[in-house]
């Protein structure tokens, strides 16, 4: 099929899209928790709401896009977060936010299982390694670029400057009394309302699936769920999201409540947390072709543990920058742990792919663990159940057998 740039760069601004709405609710978390009164139970729980979305629809989506054409899938699925987040922009509060936010990840993931065939299609299969790692690396960009946008939103409309200002002033006009948080979602809405009118007048070429792309039958899926290794790789995808959002969920109310930092420099450790994600997928293409996946695995979630203990219990500025140093070390955990799984299994790999998927779960338990755990024993401590998943992808580098490992094998002169 002749190659479609135009289609490949649409593809990598949906994935700054997706990444630009979901990893928000950290930056906005004591806006949030101010705003509503909130526990620190109830402000994870909103992740939860977005999380267990993904997770419930991975499969089901996958079954859809097999049936349906891209566009039609693309334009509905824009069409369910926009009108999630103006849902919630127009009622900001707490029982509006957990219905709206499932929608929205509803939304964005019907888009996740249609933009990668896509990406593999427009760009031409031989491409497709680096294509994809390109999304890796754009996707953590929308999460570096949210904060900051909030962070001049709310600044601006409690300033003041709202007065000077067409856009502040306008959102301000929207906003009840004192939900300032709400205005990125105004935002949020306008830019998914584009999105639909993109699709509609989008030429979106015919997906036909790989095989290994296809989530397969009920009895593929029963089949796989029969074996431990599945179940021990899928909890490992679990372990990667809970760990990836109970840190970047909880760095914002960590640096303000326990150091007393302003929200701007909250904000940007927040951004700083998803750049050194983006600087970690960077790097780890190169480590990857020097050394076995698994070493990769084992040293970089190391650091990541060492890393949390130095920023919970050093000093504040160590905090300011052990805590976004997290980013880094968490990056190669969702492509190991992925390719791990997939080479470690000879057959069903669509199958095997919507099951791990599934694992983004693990994003919708961690933030309100942390948070019920905070309201018990203070936030330090509940940022310490950080360890058990880390512990647990640690040692998936030393108990992993892959039938295929990601050095090549010398050549046989």
């Amino acid at each position: 099929m002749k190659k479609n740039y135009l289609m490949v760069f649409l593809v990598m601004i949906i994935f700054v899209v997706i990444s630009f709405v979901t990893n928000i609710i950290g930056p906005m978390g004591p806006d949030v928790k101010n705003a509503l009164s909130l526990s620190d139970q109830e402000l994870g729980s909103m992740a939860t709401a977005l999380f267990l979305a993904y997770a419930l629809m991975s499969i089901p989506s996958g079954i859809l896009v097999d049936r349906f054409s891209p566009k039609l899938m693309m334009a509905l699925a824009f069409v369910a977060s926009a009108g999630g987040a103006a849902w919630l922009a127009i009622k900001p509060s707490y029982t509006v936010a957990l219905p709206a936010l499932f929608i929205i990840g509803v939304g964005f993931a019907m888009l996740q299982v249609v933009i990668n065939p896509l990406l593999r299609i427009s760009g031409g299969e031989e491409n497709y390694a680096f294509f994809g790692n390109m999304a890796q690396l754009i996707f953590a960009f929308g999460s570096v670029i949210s904060p900051q946008l909030y962070g001049y939103l709310v600044k601006g409309i409690r300033t003041g400057s709202a007065d000077s200002n067409w856009l502040l002033s306008s959102l301000k006009s929207l906003l009840p009394a004192g939900q300032e948080w709400a205005s990125l979602y105004w935002i949020f809405a306008l830019l998914l309302g584009i999105m639909v009118l993109v699709i509609a007048l989008s030429k979106i070429p015919v997906v036909v699936l790989k095989d290994e792309e296809k989530v397969g039958s009920i009895s593929s899926i029963t089949q796989l769920l029969k074996r431990k290794l599945v179940w021990l790789y899928f909890l490992g995808i679990v372990c990667y999201v809970a760990t990836e959002q109970g840190v970047s969920v909880w760095l914002k109310p960590f640096l303000t409540r326990i150091h007393g930092f302003e929200d701007s420099v909250a904000d940007n450790a927040v951004s700083g947390f998803w750049l050194a994600m983006l600087i970690g997928c960077a790097i780890s293409l190169i480590l990857l072709r020097l050394f076995d996946s698994r070493r990769i695995l084992t040293v970089f979630f190391s650091g990541g543990v060492i890393t949390l203990l130095f920023g919970l219990f050093g000093p504040a500025t160590v905090a300011q920058w052990a805590l976004p140093l997290m980013g880094f070390w968490c990056s190669v955990g969702w492509p190991l742990i992925f390719s791990l799984a997939l080479n470690s299994v000879d057959s069903h790999h669509g199958a095997f792919a919507g099951i791990l998927c599934t694992g983004i779960l693990g994003g919708a338990l961690m933030p309100p663990l942390v948070g019920g755990l905070s309201d018990i024993f203070g936030l330090k401590t509940g940022m310490l159940i950080n360890l058990i998943p880390m512990a647990y992808i640690f040692f998936i580098g030393i108990w992993a057998r892959p039938l295929i490992n990601n050095i090549p094998s010398p050549s046989k002169s």
